[in-house]
């Protein structure tokens, strides 16, 4: 029987810490699934087609994993393509209380369906999308912490270019 596991996220954008995260989780399960959210509580920098294009292109190469969009409840979603497992990462202890919260709910939704938790490693536990897109936004250099597809999506997206980023390497 193939274990599918889905790790859910708006990915706005996909981060080298959610990178992490799903080529451990690959290792651990025959498929995974990066399921990009619709989520109606954040205004996202990338519409929903391009987060789903800009995680395919980051994960390409790794024949288990899949990227997919879905809206609604995650257990249904989860339910529908066949997956038993819902991979969430934890980065501080602030995560963990929202993030036990939501796996108790899917919990009782779905008593099938259980949840994981993987840390991303230490280089990558204070990264954020949020973090990212500020540090971008503000001409800073964003290479370390997502792949150069997103990179240069956000410097297009955000109007940075390679001028703006050299100025701001010389004035930290």
């Amino acid at each position: 029987m193939t274990t599918i596991a889905v790790y859910p996220g708006s990915f706005d954008p996909i981060t080298n810490g959610h990178l992490d995260v799903i080529y451990r989780a690959a290792t651990m399960f025959d498929r995974v699934v990066v399921a990009v959210a619709q989520n109606v509580e954040k205004v996202p920098l990338f519409s929903a087609p391009d987060r789903v294009a800009l995680a395919r292109a980051a994960v390409q190469g790794h024949p288990n994993v899949t990227v997919d969009e879905f809206d609604g409840l995650l257990v249904r979603y989860a339910r529908r393509i066949g997956a038993r497992v819902l991979v969430r990462g934890l980065r501080a202890v602030s995560d963990f209380e929202y993030e036990f919260q939501m796996a108790l709910v899917n919990r009782r939704l779905d008593r099938h369906i259980e949840t994981i938790f993987l840390m991303p490693k230490e280089e990558y536990i204070f990264l954020s999308s949020r973090t990212v897109k500020e540090v971008a936004a503000l001409g800073g250099d964003v290479s370390g912490f997502v792949p150069s597809v997103v990179e240069r999506a956000l410097r297009r997206k955000l109007g940075v270019n390679g001028t703006q980023r050299r100025r701001s390497k010389r004035l930290a």
